[in-house]
């Protein structure tokens, strides 16, 4: 394949990730991770870092997808710096251990979590499951200590931590309008952090293809970032236009879909 079909390619990802993200209000990583293992796969690149590089290739671009989102809501007041001070130092530690805990796991069992925790999320979208209220915001030492689980995970799955920071929010009493703002505010120490750390494990890694940063794809990464910003404006604007209920089910699906074709 040649490098500009690929950037090509890359860009259309970015695109559906974007609309994605602001239809659904969930972190671009992921769409981004399952379908960038799969393009890896159309390349010839080796399973043994195939998804190694999907992942640090996610987190890389959402530094880029963060900010962005970041500015909106605290321009809107949606984001409690409060509660986010406390918790980066455990996501930046978190999001550290999770790159190193991922580039320990071979091709095949990270891309086998992975399809475990897409399978997750999946279900936990087609039948609505949401935490109940049931607590207040713990103390510092609390939210240091979640922060270090979101992080932890996220970095293992190449997401953003939406898919966690937001429930733990919830459960906790914030509004959802805040517990969105503050889980993209989560995003950013997460994302630097995440690929920073995917950068120095993968740095020597056997099998990486031409243009390859660590784990992160440069082509991949500079097409997905050139788009993605641009198209989640677009997913925002068609959510309030089209039937959200729907498309969440019809988007659950796919990611059930394809979470089983990484279990077989």
């Amino acid at each position: 394949m040649g490098l500009m079909w690929l950037f090509g390619l890359y860009m259309a990802l970015g695109a559906f990730a974007g609309v994605l993200a602001g239809l659904f209000g969930i972190g671009g990583g992921l769409i981004i991770v399952p379908v960038l293992i799969f393009s890896f796969g159309f390349q010839g690149i080796s399973a043994d870092v195939a998804a190694h590089l999907a992942v640090g290739t996610s987190l890389a671009t959402i530094v880029f997808t963060s900010i962005s989102s970041i500015r909106s809501h605290h321009q809107r007041g949606g984001v409690l710096w409060p509660v986010f001070r406390p918790m980066m130092p455990g996501i930046v530690a978190g999001a550290v251990l999770g790159a190193c805990t991922a580039a320990l796991l071979s091709g095949e069992m990270l891309q086998l979590f992975i399809g475990i925790f897409v399978i997750a999320v999946a279900c936990i979208m087609l039948f609505n499951i949401k935490p109940s209220p049931g607590r207040g915001v713990p103390g510092r030492a609390g939210l240091m200590a979640a922060g270090g689980g979101v992080g932890w995970a996220s970095a293992i799955f190449g997401i953003g931590g939406g898919t966690l920071t937001v429930p733990f929010l919830s459960w906790c009493n914030v509004r959802m309008q805040q517990a969105v703002g503050t889980s993209a505010a989560c995003g950013l120490p997460i994302a630097v952090a995440g690929a920073v750390a995917n950068i120095g494990t993968g740095w020597d890694a056997p099998a990486l293809p031409p243009y390859s940063l660590g784990f992160i794809y440069l082509p991949a990464f500079a097409g997905i970032v050139l788009t993605s910003v641009l198209f989640a404006r677009v997913g925002a604007a068609l959510a309030h236009r089209l039937d959200a209920a729907l498309l969440k089910r019809i988007f659950a699906l796919f990611l059930l879909l394809m979470g089983i074709r990484f279990l077989i």
